[in-house]
């Protein structure tokens, strides 16, 4: 039976579902092509022409980019966060999480996403891994609330997959202008997404921890990044803590030689 469709509305629904490749021209189901009548010729050049997702993702990268520059203070950046509609996470989240702690803080953490119980709270690190995270900052007498922590998605991927490099570009733009509001003096990736997102390197958290970086906030501040395995990862491999302990210890004396 032939069936006439609206082209951009399914372009639309491929993009939403998260299709990222084609394997034909035409749609298939069950591996037996759609007939399309009049519109065949018009869905090959469609889909022929038609920006990728990853073009897309680029553009609201760009328009997310753009609205981020207008917020100037922490809650504005919230606010547009939460009517910013760029990300299919959002739809799948239950909350919108940007941030906690100082908005001046000299010590900014960043991990990756949110899981189950920041989703439900609405608070980054809340869960086990929060108070992994907590015990860690103590060890090193640091406060948490002198810090301020966040992740490089505000919001929780379904079933804490790990997330696309398209939600990842999508999202870049609200962690990058909150370094740029807070200004911190120190940064600390937690995990390999956020060492991926924030440090241009080829390098695996397991061969970049330990090392120290410098992150570009504006024309007249650099902040000094350190990478560490996350929380999650410790709470699995309980062994690799001597190494995190290290880095912490290399991060206090950083912050002590610079008092």
């Amino acid at each position: 039976m032939n069936k006439q469709i609206d082209i951009e509305e399914l372009l639309d629904w491929y993009i939403f579902a998260g299709v990222t490749e084609t394997c034909g021209d035409l749609p298939c189901l069950n591996s037996q092509p759609l007939v399309l009548d009049d519109n065949k010729k018009l869905l090959q050049q469609s889909v022929k022409t038609q920006k990728t997702p990853v073009s897309l993702s680029e553009n609201i990268s760009r328009n997310a980019k753009d609205i981020c520059s207008k917020a100037s203070s922490l809650e504005e950046l919230k606010e547009i966060l939460i009517k910013f509609e760029g990300c299919n996470l959002k739809n799948t989240a239950a909350s919108t999480i940007l941030g906690d702690g100082s908005a001046c803080a000299k010590v900014m953490l960043i991990g990756e996403a949110p899981g189950a119980d920041e989703d439900r709270i609405g608070k980054p690190f809340v869960g086990r891994c929060g108070k992994l995270l907590d015990k860690m900052l103590e060890a090193i007498n640091i406060n948490r609330e002198d810090c301020y922590i966040t992740n490089v998605l505000p919001w929780r991927p379904p079933g804490n997959r790990t997330p696309t490099d398209d939600e990842l570009a999508v999202c870049l733009p609200f962690l990058k202008r909150q370094i740029e509001l807070i200004k911190p003096d120190y940064i600390l990736l937690l995990g390999g997404i956020s060492l991926k997102s924030l440090i241009d390197t080829a390098d695996s958290i397991s061969r970049a921890r330990g090392k120290w970086f410098e992150y570009d906030i504006d024309e007249t501040k650099k902040a000094n990044v350190l990478a560490t395995y996350h929380p999650s990862y410790l709470l699995r491999s309980t062994a690799q803590k001597s190494k995190v302990w290290a880095d912490l210890l290399r991060l206090k004396k950083k912050i002590n030689e610079n008092v």
